[in-house]
């Protein structure tokens, strides 16, 4: 009775929002996993515990602990809806120095999180305008961050295109954006969005496809979100050359977390004002200020490069041996079998491919889940889509950011459970 008159009585938005998710499920799993520490986590995307880079926070909080007004700014007073005024200012002249992007404070929001980013900047940029004209958030590529999928207040509003597959040697491959299909599109746009390493594959878009997203996007006057929650310039978890752009034309998004505070919801927005603007006037109504702790910490860091060098010559190298060590014991692991690892170029993920798997990922998830290791089935990660793909039930997400026991560990009894299905 009262769960029959609760879905009567339900909302819209408790509809769409209140009944489960892929990320509900894959956060559910995660909190369990750490709290209790009877599972293998190789599902979630937790940054790893890195020592020095555990140390840097430790100290920069012993100075603010011992500086009483900073430590009032970063507990006790509210920031404004836009950000903590001294951290906009060392972000812009960081970003202006190291990759001459010509921005102020004004290109600058802070937001709780990116997640929270990336919910605003669908719904300001995509759903009915007040012409009624509805306009799609387009992502060029899937799979793509399983965060995004259920951003939007409207139904049938992201729209999202199959890569093109290259196969390199015999268990490597890499997906590539597919622009004869974007080409093709006649959706009336109101974005398109990439994330830069891609979470799930580890995925990085090359120069020249951004190059081509750039022109795309000028030529259907619709901005291009890039996602760098991964990417550069911090946590620069790439591991392969690129440039960080920006124009007017594009909105970046990054991100605290994964340079490991990830509990500080410290999320960035960077565009032209008029975008921050609109940022600002939402994260007023629906946040109130931003948290001010991540702001702080980070800030002096920024002014003097030291969180670049943090980046390039600590986060990165070890995410980058992790990535090495990880794709060896798989390859032992699943030795004879008909899989591929998607090339690994940043993040914190390695994609696995199991061509002809018998039962969908989501199946196996269960299976690897009774025997104690906790991974993510592709399927959630390819919204947007016009048509079933068998691909999507072929692929599985693996985390490394674990400690080397438990990848290794969870590694193996994947092997084993792959195996015994083929």
């Amino acid at each position: 009775m009262g769960e029959t008159q609760s879905n009567k009585w339900q909302s819209r938005f408790g509809q769409r929002y209140a009944n489960g998710s892929g990320i509900e499920e894959l956060m559910d799993d995660l909190g369990r996993a750490m709290a209790t520490g009877d599972k293998l986590m190789l599902g979630g995307g937790n940054p790893a515990s890195i020592p020095q880079v555990n140390e840097l926070w430790k100290q920069r909080l012993m100075t603010l602990a011992q500086d009483a007004d900073g430590l009032m700014r970063a507990l006790v007073f509210y920031d404004t809806p836009q950000g903590h005024g001294r951290f906009m200012e060392a972000l812009a002249e960081f970003l202006n120095r190291e990759f001459s992007f010509n921005i102020g404070p004004q290109n600058i929001a802070v937001t709780n999180g990116s997640q929270n980013a990336l919910f605003y900047l669908f719904n300001l940029l995509g759903g009915t305008s007040t012409e009624g004209v509805h306009r799609r958030i387009l992502f060029p590529l899937v799979p793509e961050y399983i965060g995004y999928a259920d951003q939007h207040l409207e139904p049938n509003t992201f729209l999202s295109k199959r890569p093109l597959i290259q196969e390199i040697d015999d268990h490597r491959f890499k997906y590539h954006i597919d622009f004869d299909a974007l080409d093709a599109i006649t959706d009336t746009l109101g974005a398109v969005c990439v994330s830069r390493p891609t979470n799930p594959t580890g995925n990085v878009l090359t120069d020249e496809e951004i190059s081509r997203l750039r022109r795309y996007c000028r030529a259907r006057e619709v901005p291009l979100i890039i996602d760098n929650a991964y990417g550069a310039p911090f946590p620069h978890i790439l591991f392969r050359d690129i440039s960080p752009v920006w124009d007017e034309n594009i909105i970046l998004s990054m991100s605290l977390s994964k340079l490991g505070l990830p509990s500080t919801r410290t999320g960035i927005i960077v565009a032209k004002q008029s975008i921050i603007e609109q940022v600002t006037s939402v994260n007023a109504i629906l946040s109130l200020s931003t948290g001010s702790i991540g702001q702080i910490i980070a800030y002096p860091m920024l002014q003097d490069s030291s969180l670049l060098h943090v980046s390039k010559e600590i986060v990165r190298p070890y995410y980058f041996q992790k990535s090495i060590q990880a794709q060896q014991w798989l390859d032992q692991s699943l030795a004879g079998l008909p899989y591929r690892l998607h090339v690994s170029e940043g993040a914190l993920f390695l994609w696995a491919w199991f061509r002809d798997l018998k039962i969908p990922t989501d199946e196996l998830y269960e299976r690897l889940k009774q025997k104690g290791v906790l991974v993510i089935p592709g399927k959630y990660f390819f919204y947007g889509q016009e048509s079933p793909w068998e691909h999507q039930n072929e692929c599985i997400r693996i985390t490394y950011s674990q400690d080397n026991k438990t990848v290794e560990q969870g590694i193996q009894i994947i092997g084993e459970v792959v195996r015994s299905l083929y």
